[in-house]
């Protein structure tokens, strides 16, 4: 499903049926979800997120559809969350596709280390790296064996009404990852524990805007509160075999 038809043109080249849909719009979701069996929601990140998400779940029930995959997130106690309301959201969406009756997989991610350069900034080899993160860890995952073991859960059966914490096999700190990093680069690269003013300010000095440097924080304090240590096999079982290991992974997508 697309809003615009016009970007999803390198899906339609593929023999891929793309519908047109907007989770603002009730009656186009309709037309996107008739006669589907399985939908796959993807949490958003709109503010209205939450209703965006209800108008999903009542356009795929009155559609007919049985079956909902809900992608959230793993974490350990969402009233202790820095970032409140938008961690609720994700576990109220779960709680209203039960409540709607349909059977669902809720696939809870963790976070994507595919956006550690983000948070560790682009002078990492130089400066080192400074947040706000304390020695907190979390099992970092790539968000393509993510999607992957999401599109494995779709195309199979004997996941029904089964909740799913998508992570790495290990707990990872950010100090953990400075020494891994500086013996793959042979570089000495530090990391420094800072306050969270400090690392806000930097991020709006980058161009973010205040909304998103203070949920980029409140990720960064999750991970100080330990928030995101749950690290279990469901990814690697999903995937019917081992997931990147980190040391793989910052290989790459730091081009080491």
């Amino acid at each position: 499903m697309a809003r615009d038809i016009n970007k999803a043109c390198a899906l339609q080249e593929k023999g891929i049926e793309v519908r047109i849909g907007s989770f603002d719009d009730i009656p186009s979701l309709g037309k996107a979800v008739a006669g589907i069996d399985k939908v796959l929601l993807i949490s958003g990140l709109d503010q209205n997120r939450l209703q965006q998400h209800k108008n999903v779940v009542d356009a795929a029930k009155v559609a007919g559809v049985k079956h909902i995959a809900y992608t959230g997130v793993a974490l350990k106690d969402a009233s202790e969350s820095a970032i409140k309301s938008f961690i609720a959201d994700q576990f109220s969406t779960e709680e209203y596709i039960r409540q709607n009756g349909l059977t669902y997989p809720f696939l809870r991610n963790t976070l994507y280390a595919d956006t550690l350069p983000f948070f560790t900034g682009d002078k990492i080899f130089k400066s080192g790296i400074h947040l706000p993160a304390s020695s907190g860890k979390a099992p970092f995952a790539l968000r393509k064996e993510l999607g992957e073991a999401t599109a494995n859960v779709l195309l199979q059966n004997g996941h029904e009404n089964k909740t799913y914490h998508l992570t790495g096999s290990g707990l990872f700190s950010f100090g953990n990852i400075a020494n891994i990093l500086s013996k793959l680069s042979g570089k000495t690269i530090g990391y420094k524990d800072i306050n969270t003013e400090r690392f806000i300010d930097t991020l709006k000095q980058l161009g973010v805007p205040e909304t998103g440097a203070t949920v980029t924080a409140g990720f960064i304090a999750n991970i100080k509160n330990r928030q995101y240590e749950i690290a279990t096999n469901d990814l690697e079982n999903l995937l019917g075999r081992k997931s990147t290991a980190l040391r793989s992974v910052l290989k790459s997508i730091y081009k080491i």
